[in-house]
């Protein structure tokens, strides 16, 4: 989730556990702390592949921070001890700190390395948009009531307990929007008798009521948009893929098996420039997918692409905005017409410069 979110989720945690003696530094020590898992954005790991897929790794992993856990509830113990609260207290409220993070973080399309550094698959559940505004707004109302009135008192604290269990309600509700949008999907491709090798769904920005369902067969996906509004099964377009042409071009390439691994080989293999660019399907909208990557050139004369060793994220179109409107639009009226091939024909046709 956005930097903001899991700053104000960490702040009511810490808020309503430790409120009561740390008073209003309870919300800045509980923010401080929520945002610690992403700071492994500042690593380098040697190129843009790398740095998309290490991302939520250790740092994001239920084993590192449940040791860390410890060590800092034993260093702030023995540096600052406090006879309000207990060492088990203090334990179990940066424990969820950091706990809360990275769980509502599995709850996104990216994927989350929960098990990290056991070798699982990364989890993304992707029941929810990385920016929420529905999730987000309880919680940070009441962060800010806690500023004003204080947390000495039992309503700051009161209302902390009340903005995380509106939000994780919200959560919880997200499940339901994405079993329907399955349930839709495997309607639609029973009727139309596509047998797909993998699905997958995810809520369209900022909502929970229209979502995006894509179903991949070879080298075709078919992808289409379903909302609670509907009454019918989604209209699934076909689109290019191409992955028996890239694959034969990248089957030496480290990058490519990695984002096969990341993405449970969602994505999508373009030819722009002379450049084989491999696009992560889960993240962003048709159109704009903000995840892309040249792996290979095309050499004259040269049987075989060049793999490219330091790959760098491949340019996208400019998103617009404007399809945010036609997207509510859609997610209220099942006739409205949004072409999911003419926003994926702008994507493959996007320069090799900004």
């Amino acid at each position: 989730m956005d930097s903001i979110t899991q700053a104000v989720l960490g702040a009511s945690v810490q808020g309503a556990l430790l409120g009561r003696w740390q008073g209003r530094r309870a919300l800045l020590y509980g923010a401080m702390l929520g945002t610690l898992p992403d700071l492994d954005v500042v690593l380098d790991y040697g190129d843009a592949v790398a740095n998309m897929t290490y991302h939520r790794g250790f740092s994001h992993s239920l084993l590192v921070t449940s040791l860390l856990s410890v060590l800092l509830a034993w260093l702030i113990r023995r540096w600052r001890p406090h006879p309000g609260y207990s060492a088990l207290r203090l334990w179990l409220c940066i424990w969820l700190v950091l706990t809360t993070h990275i769980v509502l973080d599995a709850f996104t399309a990216y994927g989350t390395q929960l098990l990290w550094p056991l070798p699982t698959s990364p989890v993304a559940i992707s029941s929810i948009f990385i920016i929420d505004p529905l999730y987000t707004l309880p919680l940070l109302l009441a962060v800010a009531a806690g500023l004003v009135i204080g947390l000495g008192k039992r309503a700051g604290v009161r209302l902390q307990y009340a903005a995380l269990a509106l939000s994780s309600l919200y959560l919880l509700s997200t499940l339901a929007g994405k079993h329907m949008a399955e349930q839709r999907l495997e309607q639609a491709l029973a009727t139309t008798g596509i047998q797909a090798q993998a699905t997958f769904s995810s809520p369209t920005p900022f909502n929970t009521v229209l979502w995006r369902v894509v179903a991949v067969d070879g080298d075709d996906y078919y992808e289409g948009l379903v909302s609670w509004f509907d009454t019918q099964p989604p209209t699934l377009e076909r689109l290019p893929r191409r992955a028996s042409e890239a694959h034969s071009a990248l089957r030496d390439s480290p990058q490519h098996q990695r984002l096969r691994w990341f993405s449970g080989d969602l994505l999508r293999y373009d030819l722009i420039d002379d450049h084989w660019v491999v696009t992560d399907l889960r993240l962003g909208m048709t159109g704009y997918h903000p995840f892309r990557f040249a792996l290979a050139e095309l050499q004259p004369q040269a049987a075989q692409p060049q793999l490219i060793d330091v790959t760098e994220l491949w340019p996208v179109p400019k998103a617009d905005l404007s399809a945010l409107g036609l997207l509510h639009r859609r997610a209220l009226d099942e006739s409205y017409p949004v072409s999911m091939g003419r926003l994926a024909e702008s994507l493959a046709l996007s320069p090799a410069t900004p």
